[in-house]
């Protein structure tokens, strides 16, 4: 689980990181909210085109379809995480240079983290606490800048990309209860509905398309950094839980922080070292949290991609493909175990008085 779930989110966190600075260039010659729909748009397509491809070449994925109660989820994940994140980034991107603007979307990680913990209860301890709040400090130092007086007025584009943070982690918690299924599915039905809004709200608004060249563009920054990260995000949420996948995840803005110093020539300043500092801490503490206890799984019925490990010890109904992975609805037998584990598909459970003293970091 650890093994798996680690990798998506970080390799989520790169291509997403690597996003912001390149939009911070679109818009330079694009209007903030044709960006943010073309960017989905190039999301959806180039999923669709990927799913479209896999299916002519005969390679089926092992993956649970969307079912029709997903369907409200699936419109909340569109309303939050594809048409105002992103919308509110751009509008916040186009008043702050690419450097402050993806150290502070460590907020994600945050708002993920502290909705994750208080209105869905997944587990917390004394270290992901500590980070959180030296994520938040780094978060705070940059959104005030300017000299004399101007540093204590809060920045605008600051209060804009908060904003966008905290879509993307309501966006981020909903999307956990759609983790069993198909996340290039997901992510393409995202997309495309929430790309195609946003483009015709901006032409509606007068706003011209692009040239073909910044056309182009758009799209694939937004499959890659959208869409492929999307997909991985899901996959993370299906193994790590929301918290965590949130804290691995906050590596994708120091990863845009250095491309914005490299390719944009953002001054690098105190400040911005501060921060930086701070939210690396955070980050290290997250990443080195090990939670072990006794626990107990309670009977359930789901379905997912899985294989047949130590929580997968079921028969098959007639019908199923052979091999590994598949998917089929199935169900868990109730068992009582001991090993490392994060808040998976499988490991939703309370944390009594008697767990949290049993538990290792």
């Amino acid at each position: 689980m650890r093994r798996t779930g680690i990798p998506f989110a970080l390799l989520s966190a790169l291509l997403f990181g690597a996003s912001t600075p390149m939009a911070k260039l679109l818009l330079g010659s694009i209007d903030p909210q044709m960006t943010a729909g073309l960017l989905y748009l190039g999301a959806g397509i180039g999923l669709g085109c990927a799913r479209l491809a896999r299916g002519l070449l005969g390679h089926r994925a092992a993956e649970a379809p969307l079912r029709r109660g997903d369907l409200p989820w699936l419109g909340l994940v569109i309303l939050t995480g594809g048409l105002a994140g992103p919308l509110l980034l751009m509008l916040g991107l186009a008043r702050t240079d690419a450097s402050t603007a993806s150290l502070l979307l460590n907020l994600e990680g945050l708002a993920t983290m502290a909705i994750a913990w208080i209105v869905f209860r997944e587990n917390v301890d004394r270290r992901l606490l500590a980070g959180a709040f030296a994520i938040l400090a780094g978060a705070a130092l940059l959104s005030y800048g300017g000299e004399g007086a101007a540093r204590a007025r809060l920045n605008l584009g600051s209060v804009w990309i908060a904003g966008a943070c905290l879509c993307w982690g309501i966006d981020n918690n909903l999307t956990r209860r759609l983790s069993a299924a198909d996340p290039v599915q997901l992510a393409m039905l995202k997309g495309l509905v929430a790309g195609a809004v946003n483009v015709v709200l901006a032409l509606l608004h007068g706003v011209p398309l692009p040239d073909p060249r910044l056309l182009a563009m758009a799209a694939l920054v937004g499959f890659l950094g959208y869409g492929v990260s999307l997909a991985l995000y899901v996959l993370a949420l299906r193994h790590l839980g929301a918290a965590r996948t949130g804290a691995y995840f906050s590596l994708a803005p120091f990863v845009g922080a250095m491309l914005a110093l490299v390719l944009l020539r953002d001054p690098v300043s105190t400040i911005l070292l501060t921060a930086g500092a701070l939210m690396a801490i955070g980050l290290w503490l997250h990443l080195s949290e090990r939670h072990e206890h006794d626990h107990l799984h309670d009977e359930m019925e789901h379905e997912h991609s899985h294989r047949h490990d130590e929580h997968h010890r079921h028969a098959h109904p007639p019908g199923v493909q052979p091999g590994e992975p598949h998917t089929h609805p199935h169900r868990h037998a109730r068992l009582w175990h001991r090993h490392a584990h994060y808040p998976d598909l499988h490991h939703r459970h309370g944390h009594h008085r008697h767990h949290l003293s049993q538990e290792t970091h």
